[in-house]
């Protein structure tokens, strides 16, 4: 009951918040698992370095579609206060929440603790990437954070077969025969034309080869991508799904979600059903949605690392006409940037953030015009949105994370929980 007037509170300020769910875990550390347990099947994991909210998001709309009520988790509360408070907005006063399953998003730093009080019955790791290095370090830190999850789930566990870290982590846990391990992938075509690939970090110690090497079924393989039509082989069939965003990465992600909903459902899986969903999905906030504002279309785009910017960049169609970049002080070490191709532009109208002049150099450096240098977004977004409209009549905007629910609010769209109803 604290919990929930804390969360109410909270939410008259606007937007989400974590405070209530700290709170809670403060008051009750076993809230998470008595509340979770309720679950008649169980909890789902979602990990990964990049695409972890959209496949949540694509998982949870396939489960929907199947007929069964899912807690869910929205994107950016993927830490145990995060969790908890989102759990907080749709328990009862007598602790009872209406849900079949959970599909949890998880961030790998705080997973095993989470996993713990949790108890999953399946998993899906969808890549290791280079992600805040000063946070994290090395991939084979990483690596290990994941190996740490899956011992604590009961049943299934769904891998990338083309990243070499999680093809090893596959090896060790068929070995093992504590878990139904599979796989999804990409055909060798669909690595070729990415300009990029999938940018997952090397496992120098372990490589065996290219990822075709590694030599697994799946039952979702991405064939083809042309914008956000991804072609999928799924279960030896082929289907065309239009995604809510375009590139490879969206591709991946619905590979992911079908190949772990197939498992977790058994015999009551549908491939229509869950194309259906797919296809009817609307994107995750800040991840490729196009939100209206005075008249104008604005696509927003994530940057949050060197994988999320390189993949959305690849993807776009074509230079943007009229672009602005955010980053700020959440992105503590810059250096990525100088291994990003950003080739696609052939300019940038605005960028902005406290580290504004870190993204100024390397356009400057790499010879791409860039207009107006303005830290504070607000300022930033009124001389960007007060500028000509193109002629295509769509604004981009790539933000980080902070950047991105700064500028949200700041355009009326506060709505950052709408995932968890």
């Amino acid at each position: 009951m604290v919990g929930k007037a804390i969360r109410v509170a909270a939410r008259l300020r606007g937007g989400g918040s974590a405070f209530p769910g700290y709170a809670t875990l403060k008051l009750a550390p076993e809230f998470l698992h008595d509340i979770t347990r309720q679950f008649e099947h169980g909890n789902i994991f979602v990990l990964g370095s990049n695409g972890k909210s959209t496949t949540t998001h694509m998982l949870t709309s396939i489960m929907r579609a199947h007929g069964l009520s899912v807690f869910t988790n929205p994107s950016g509360g993927n830490l145990p206060q995060g969790i908890a408070s989102s759990l907080l907005g749709q328990v009862s006063a007598t602790g009872r929440l209406n849900a079949d399953i959970g599909v949890i998003e998880v961030d790998e730093a705080f997973g095993k603790v989470i996993a713990e009080a949790l108890k999953p019955t399946a998993a899906v790791i969808l890549n290791l990437q280079i992600d805040q290095i000063y946070r994290f370090f090395e991939p084979e830190r990483v690596a290990g954070m994941f190996r740490d999850i899956v011992a604590e789930v009961s049943e299934i566990v769904v891998l990338n077969r083309d990243d070499h870290f999680l093809a090893n982590l596959g090896s060790a846990l068929e070995a093992e025969g504590r878990v139904d391990t599979s796989y999804f992938g990409l055909t060798d075509a669909a690595i070729a034309a990415a300009p990029h690939g999938q940018v997952i970090a090397r496992d120098y110690a372990n490589e065996t080869g290219s990822p075709a090497a590694i030599a697994r079924d799946v039952f979702v393989e991405v064939v083809a991508v042309e914008g956000a039509v991804a072609t999928l082989s799924i279960g030896g069939a082929i289907h065309q799904v239009r995604l809510s965003g375009r590139g490879l990465h969206y591709a991946v992600d619905a590979a992911a979600a079908i190949s772990l909903a197939h498992k977790v459902l058994g015999d009551k899986f549908s491939v229509q059903t869950s194309i259906d969903a797919l296809q009817s999905a609307k994107p995750v906030y800040g991840r490729g949605e196009v939100v209206r504002h005075e008249g104008q279309d604005l696509e927003i785009l994530l940057l949050k690392n060197l994988a999320s910017f390189q993949m959305n960049v690849d993807y776009l169609d074509g230079a943007p006409e009229s672009v602005m970049i955010a980053i700020d002080e959440g992105s503590k070490d810059l250096s990525w940037l100088y291994a990003a191709d950003v080739s696609k532009f052939d300019h940038v109208d605005v960028v902005s953030g406290p580290k504004a002049a870190f993204m100024a150099l390397r356009l400057g450096y790499a010879g791409i015009d860039y207009g107006v240098v303005e830290p504070d977004l607000e300022k930033a977004l009124d001389q960007f949105l007060g500028s000509e409209l193109p002629d295509e009549g769509k604004r981009t905007l790539i933000l980080d994370y902070d950047q991105m629910i700064h500028g949200r609010r700041y355009l009326g769209h506060s709505d950052l929980e709408s995932g968890a109803a």
